[in-house]
């Protein structure tokens, strides 16, 4: 018997992903601040989450899926020579891909997500379930790994959740920031 709780279902990873769209929709309409996304190992999730709420072409501006190497330079300006130095799966291109994606849709705010989702694809140093997140907004740019467990599906829906669950921390921040400097 084994001490590990079970991984969560795809439907109850599937609610929160749905919970913390709306949540992130209701921040940013009440902020009137605007979205974009950078997705390569979620292929669209984040963007197809967040714009199943209707009302969300008010405060979502685009997203970008960028699977291939190619798609993160043409589309957002990842320089290649980074993608070669860190590998295509690390935070500095995280990071670059959310700057990209900001800085070529206006938004205000931007998440990316690169990871390794499985079955294939690892290796000893990145194994399936590396994912690397980035968000850039007006206070800068924050980037993060992660190892999510379970199959393919369960490593994609855990990373477009968490990727707007740190969307959500950076406003926050960035709202404490205004109300610090305002006081």
């Amino acid at each position: 018997m084994s001490d590990k709780p079970a991984p969560p279902s795809h439907a109850e990873l599937s609610a929160l992903l749905e919970r913390a769209a709306q949540e992130t929709g209701k921040d940013l309409l009440e902020k009137k601040a605007r979205l974009a996304t950078a997705e390569s190992c979620t292929g669209g999730m984040i963007g197809a989450a967040l714009t199943a709420i209707a009302g969300s072409s008010d405060w979502f501006e685009r997203g970008y899926i960028t699977y291939s190497n190619q798609a993160k330079h043409q589309d957002i300006g990842v320089p290649t020579t980074l993608i070669k130095r860190h590998g295509a799966v690390s935070e500095e291109v995280a990071r670059a891909m959310a700057e990209g994606a900001r800085k070529e849709s206006g938004a205000d705010f931007a998440v990316s997500v690169t990871g390794i989702a499985g079955p294939t694809g690892s290796s000893p140093a990145k194994p399936v379930g590396t994912v690397c997140f980035g968000w850039a907004g007006p206070q800068g740019t924050r980037a993060q790994t992660m190892l999510f467990q379970g199959d393919r599906q369960a490593v994609r829906l855990q990373s477009a959740a968490h990727a707007l669950a740190g969307l959500k921390r950076m406003r926050r921040a960035c709202a404490r920031t205004a109300l610090s400097a305002s006081g």
